[in-house]
């Protein structure tokens, strides 16, 4: 046997089996009393700890089903906006086409009706030339003739008069 130079690491029988029998008796009243407990502490984190991660895991899962539904949603609204805008263009197009067709109906329909204007101006004017050189003959002839005409010879000198002018001129030229 060594002899070591304290006491306290001296290898002895008597305080080695004391040890012993002292390590045995904490073991059992740990084991009979702690050790159970501690396990069932253990076991009971070991399930919380693994209902945890199963809920993280479900979260997880939920969290990408709900972006994938989330983009596939973003996708249709980008779809649905496309399709609004083509159709909103379309009505835009059909309306510009229908009001350009609209004015250029009124353009016309103006166009006619002052065409129709001018010719009626121009019949009046006509008219009142015709009407004006009938009274201005009937005025030379009586000046020239020294004598007043009836009417019977008033409409024959007009009717002349008027025979003898060429009126188309004029027309033409309106």
């Amino acid at each position: 046997m060594l002899v070591a130079a304290n006491p306290l690491i001296q290898v002895r029988l008597g305080l080695m089996v004391w040890t012993i029998v002292c390590f045995g008796i904490t073991f059992f009243v740990l084991k009979r009393f702690a050790f159970g407990q501690i396990q069932r502490v253990i076991d009971e984190r070991r399930q919380r700890i693994r209902r945890s991660i199963e809920e993280a895991e479900k979260a997880r899962n939920e969290a990408r089903r709900l972006l994938e539904e989330h983009r596939a949603l973003i996708g249709q609204a980008r779809g649905q906006a496309e399709q609004i805008l083509a159709e909103a263009r379309k009505v835009a197009e059909s309306m510009a086409r229908r009001v350009k067709e609209e004015t250029e109906a009124d353009r016309l329909r103006r166009l006619e009706e002052t065409k129709r204007q001018i010719e009626a101006e121009t019949q009046r004017a006509l008219e009142q030339i015709r009407t004006e050189v009938a009274e201005l003959t009937l005025i030379a002839t009586t000046k020239v003739t020294g004598k007043v005409l009836e009417d019977a010879d008033h409409k024959r000198l007009i009717d002349e008069a008027i025979r003898d002018l060429d009126f188309s001129v004029l027309e033409k030229e309106a």
